[in-house]
């Protein structure tokens, strides 16, 4: 196995007890949760096949879903954004051609890329995941509020997860 897919299998495997364990029990006043689990769908090669994508990403939230006892929402807003993944890759000006090789990452896209990917996909899976959470309209105002505020503590997560742990390990 190359140094890639052993990279990670370990931000998978250390990503769902911190989510789990510790992530999971911040919750500011009902309106800031983190959500950095995601992170392992944000830095997964451009390489990989849209299949293993949407199969890692439902096994990624499907973890979390068993062990907080949700029913399927972290399942259902993962998969939505790792189908949206490449999209959102594409559509957004790096200055650079996505080569082989390239990571989505701060490193090899730049800060200014990288918070606009991670921040539309964060976004996008907060909403989601709190609008099946609630599955209603009428507190739409609610679950804006609480996909804007734990969006934007979770990209803070991210960003500092990217320096502290991308800049430290060097590529050949």
């Amino acid at each position: 196995m190359g140094p890639v897919i052993i990279a990670n299998i370990i931000r998978f495997i250390i990503l769902i007890p911190l989510q789990v364990l510790i992530l999971d029990n911040i919750n500011f006043g009902g309106y800031i949760n983190p959500y950095l689990y995601i992170l392992f769908i944000l830095l997964l090669p451009f390489e990989t096949p849209g299949w293993l994508l949407l199969i890692s990403s439902f096994i990624l939230g499907l973890f979390v879903d068993v062990f907080t006892g949700t029913q399927g929402i972290h399942a259902a807003a993962s998969v939505l954004i790792a189908y949206l993944r490449p999209f959102v890759s594409r559509s957004i000006a790096s200055g650079k051609e996505f080569e082989a090789g390239m990571l989505p990452s701060i490193r090899d896209l730049g800060l200014r890329w990288f918070i606009t990917y991670s921040f539309l996909l964060i976004v996008i899976h907060h909403f989601s995941l709190f609008m099946i959470e609630a599955f209603k309209w009428p507190g739409l105002f609610d679950i804006l509020q609480r996909t804007l505020f734990s969006a934007l503590f979770t990209l803070v997560l991210v960003v500092l997860s990217e320096y502290l742990f991308s800049f430290s390990v060097k590529r050949k």
